[in-house]
């Protein structure tokens, strides 16, 4: 049996569980950590190389009255400051007293474990 050709990078496929958009290169889906492929070193494959962005945060209703209703949105940009990617990742209501902690991450991952410095940006300089 041949090895199976890589993909290029940043290629997509949907996964068979969720049906989210992921990482043609992805042996785990980062949506619903079920695992795509069963091969040597897959535990290893899952796994970000860095993580260079982590924003956490509490959205709370302080105020009485009504229920507030909200929506989540990622925004992606390029270097040029076009958008290529604009999701809602959920939305909801927060009756009064109730709040919701959301997280972001973003991370990087590289072709068969190859390190990157701890701060990518200081790579460009």
């Amino acid at each position: 049996m041949s090895p199976k050709p890589r993909s290029a990078p940043g290629a997509t496929r949907t996964c068979p569980h969720c049906r989210t958009t992921i990482l043609e290169s992805a042996s785990v889906c980062p949506a619903c950590r079920h695992y795509l492929r069963f091969e040597a070193g897959a535990e290893r494959k899952e796994r970000a190389t860095i993580q260079p962005l982590r924003i956490e945060g509490t959205v709370r209703h302080t105020a009485g009255g009504e229920a507030w209703e909200y929506a989540v949105v990622v925004t992606i940009t390029n270097e040029r400051g076009e958008e290529v990617g604009r999701h809602v990742v959920g939305v909801g209501a927060l009756g009064v007293g109730e709040q919701r902690h959301v997280g972001l991450t973003v991370e990087l991952y590289t072709p068969d474990g190859v390190t990157l410095p701890q701060d990518p940006a200081a790579a460009e300089s």
